[in-house]
């Protein structure tokens, strides 16, 4: 491009100040397209500033997605955005760093070697529940087909804890799937494994177990599952498989209590799947599913795709997408090995543990989780505590101070009970759990002498995060 002398006075949109050009004078545009482009160090400045007013990401305490990485595996994600996971004869070391990935979890997850384990990553672990909801189904149809089975009589069912993630219930109302929900009681703040039996019948395309409910941190008690399921299934015409949702601790209880048997040493277990973003250590967008053996992967869910040159087997809801988070989920494979990982969860535990302490120690408090096992604290108001505020106003009092923390109603039976949630993650050290502790001490403090409260202590509605 040649200049000349009637292009001098651009010179000053060159140099201008961000908060003295144009651009800055008015509201940026939101619901239509600018006219004209603006230079990208503006239009960074202003999208940036439409951000100053949420919370930072570092004090979320309601949310399992890590908020930290390291500067190195930023880096590599960022220089990686643009290839795309699907195109595996295009990049074919991206295909066989996921394909690493697949085995590391199928090793840390006991997969047996005399078996033929499948695996594949996801957009989260939302997908990877859809995918083995979807492999359960069509494994019952055609199992219930061969033994004499009308299916087109009713819905096929499955069988969960009512402390199910919402992506169950999408499963089932996507797939046409009845879900047979078995409530939580105070006697059982997991799945009752009796009455998920008692649930089960020919219809029943398979049990999920949790491994980490969402509400609470519980763990399901799935050896226990599996030993009913094997009674059960003696006599069954359509055996039931159990599907792991280990979302939260598929990636942690390895590291922390190896010897805890709810993977694919148990007969039953036929699928799992994981969030690669909680404790993976990955930003959001990085989910696992394994299948114990390519039997529990109907061949007709599995396509191969001509794209691009080569011919993709393809089991995924999802198509293109950034394989960055899959390089990300290796580099921090290679980066912390076996004892970085243990030794990070192992840090993470102790500091739940440490804050749990601090929760129980006003006296105010009853704990359903202390963070021994799945680092997340979790607790109600006593219910004689007599005081005038509520887990809300906790809430509300401590976002005052940066900290984002859930406070939601139980599900079903329990959904009187008002609980509030920190989960611990590997960027929350003891240092900033001190200054959490502070915060909540100085919370309490000024909520027993405040004159005015904004809520109703009888008000049923969720208000907050209701991770």
């Amino acid at each position: 491009m040649l200049y000349g002398k009637d292009d001098r006075n651009k010179m000053q949109s060159y140099t201008a100040p961000v908060f003295g050009s144009a651009a800055s004078e008015c509201d940026i545009p939101k619901y239509r397209l600018n006219h004209c482009p603006m230079e990208p160090r503006i239009a960074y400045r202003l999208v940036k500033d439409e951000l100053l007013d949420e919370g930072a990401a570092r004090q979320n305490l309601a949310t399992f997605c890590q908020t930290y990485m390291e500067d190195e595996a930023v880096r590599l994600m960022g220089e990686t955005l643009e290839k795309n996971a699907i195109d595996k004869s295009e990049y074919p070391r991206t295909a066989e760093i996921e394909n690493r990935c697949v085995n590391i979890i199928a090793d840390l997850w006991n997969a047996p070697a005399a078996l033929s384990y499948m695996g594949t990553s996801t957009v989260g672990s939302s997908e990877a529940c859809m995918l083995g909801g979807m492999a359960m189904k069509f494994r019952w149809r055609a199992r219930a087909a061969a033994a004499g089975i009308d299916i087109s009589a009713r819905k096929p069912n499955l069988i969960i804890s009512s402390g199910y993630q919402v992506c169950w219930e999408k499963f089932c109302v996507y797939f046409d799937v009845e879900m047979r929900a078995v409530p939580m009681s105070r006697g059982h703040m997991r799945l009752d494994t009796g009455r998920a039996i008692e649930m089960a019948d020919e219809y029943t395309i398979g049990v999920v177990g949790i491994l980490g409910i969402t509400y609470t941190g519980e763990y399901d008690d799935i050896e226990a599952l599996d030993a009913k399921l094997r009674e059960y299934n003696r006599n069954a015409k359509v055996t039931v498989p159990i599907h792991v949702d280990a979302a939260s601790g598929g990636l942690y209880t390895p590291f922390i209590e190896p010897g805890l048997k709810w993977d694919f040493r148990l007969e039953n277990v036929v699928s799992i799947n994981t969030s690669g973003h909680k404790y993976g250590l990955v930003y959001p967008g990085i989910g696992w599913i394994i299948w114990k053996h390519e039997e529990y992967l109907p061949k007709e869910l599995v396509f191969k795709v001509s794209y691009l040159g080569g011919e993709t087997p393809t089991m995924a809801i999802n198509f293109s997408r950034s394989a960055s988070q899959i390089l990300g989920q290796y580099y921090n494979f290679l980066r912390y090995g076996h004892e970085g990982y243990r030794a990070i969860h192992e840090r993470t535990r102790h500091v739940a543990m440490f804050l749990a302490g601090t929760v129980e120690a006003t006296g105010y408090f009853d704990i359903y989780n202390d963070g021994s096992r799945l680092p997340l604290v979790c607790y109600k108001l006593k219910g004689d505590s007599g005081i005038p505020w509520t887990l809300y106003d906790l809430a509300d009092r401590l976002q005052m101070r940066g900290w984002q923390v859930p406070a939601y109603p139980l599900p079903d039976d329990l959904s009187r009970t008002i609980i509030q949630r920190y989960v611990v993650r590997a960027d929350f050290a003891m240092n900033m759990a001190y200054e959490f502790a502070e915060d909540f001490g100085r919370a309490l403090d000024e909520l027993n002498h405040a004159h005015v409260l904004g809520i109703d202590r009888h008000e049923g509605k969720v208000r907050g995060f209701t991770h």
